[in-house]
């Protein structure tokens, strides 16, 4: 088992032919370590979409049968994929087989330059406390909240894919700490290069303050979770949160954006959206 912050294996048929395309499709789920993965594989594997952003996922874990999740994904449905490793999960594996938590994305198309943003701000909720019995409940970790950051090739259209875990267990001030640095790296790239941001951002993006930097900073909501919910409800009181969320920045037009409240596979909902490209592309 790699014990790299970043693993990447290639399972998708070589792409000898390159024609022009009128739009991309993408789709993001935090996927709840692929607990249910048979069901996340169907589902995905219907969806065809152009680049798959996922959190959540599990490598050699206990409670995921030690698959490497991403690469069982990737493997059934002949798809390229990186792995972001967020945390080292103490209590899912050992010392001689340690098992890992973090974000993946997959693509039939080229992964290239991929790297870690490994965020400066971080709650010390998960670091292992000697009080604390290292049980599977209190889930301790050693690691932290990252963007995976990766370019994707989709026929002649480069594509910049920052794939985001914010921090569950602190408040909204630490996560837009988390968010800033992402919106400060993706200002590295030209204004009309193509730009995706995307994940489990924990905090309701159309807030002022989350909605106000994303602006500033020329990215737009691709898909509209602020009107609907993005993980199932617990209870009958208690609606569901609008914590999942996409951005585009570039020349191009968004189309079709979807919660697909209708799957179970998860303790979220996956999203997706089309980018329209335009001629300059």
């Amino acid at each position: 088992m790699s014990t790299k912050e970043i693993i990447a294996e290639n399972f998708a048929p070589s792409q000898w032919l390159s024609w022009p395309r009128s739009s991309i499709r993408v789709m993001d789920w935090n996927i709840d370590r692929g607990l249910k993965l048979r069901s996340i594989i169907d589902f995905l594997g219907d969806v065809n979409a152009d680049i798959f952003i996922l959190q959540e996922v599990d490598i050699n874990a206990r409670r995921t049968q030690r698959l490497n999740v991403a690469q069982e994904i990737a493997r059934k449905l002949r798809l390229n994929y990186v792995f972001g490793r967020e945390f080292v999960e103490l209590t899912q594996g050992s010392n001689t087989s340690p098992a890992y938590h973090g974000q993946a994305t997959l693509s039939r198309w080229k992964i290239s330059n991929s790297r870690i943003i490994r965020f400066r701000e971080q709650s010390n909720f998960w670091k292992p406390h000697w009080y604390i019995p290292k049980l599977e409940p209190f889930q301790e970790r050693l690691g932290g909240r990252i963007a995976l950051v990766s370019e994707i090739n989709i026929s002649g259209v480069s594509i910049v894919s920052y794939n985001l875990h914010l921090e569950s267990r602190a408040n909204d001030e630490l996560r837009l700490a988390q968010l800033d640095e992402v919106l400060k790296d993706a200002r590295a790239y030209e204004p009309a290069h193509l730009t995706v941001i995307a994940g489990d951002l924990n905090l309701n993006a159309s807030d002022p303050a989350p909605a106000e930097v994303i602006a500033r900073n020329g990215f737009t909501h691709a898909v509209p979770t602020s009107r609907l919910a993005t993980t199932p409800a617990h209870h009958l009181l208690e609606p569901g949160r609008h914590i999942d969320w996409a951005f585009v920045r570039g020349p191009v037009q968004i189309d079709k954006g979807c919660v697909h409240n209708s799957i179970k596979a998860s303790d979220h909902y996956p999203i997706s959206f089309e980018i329209g490209l335009s001629r300059g592309h």
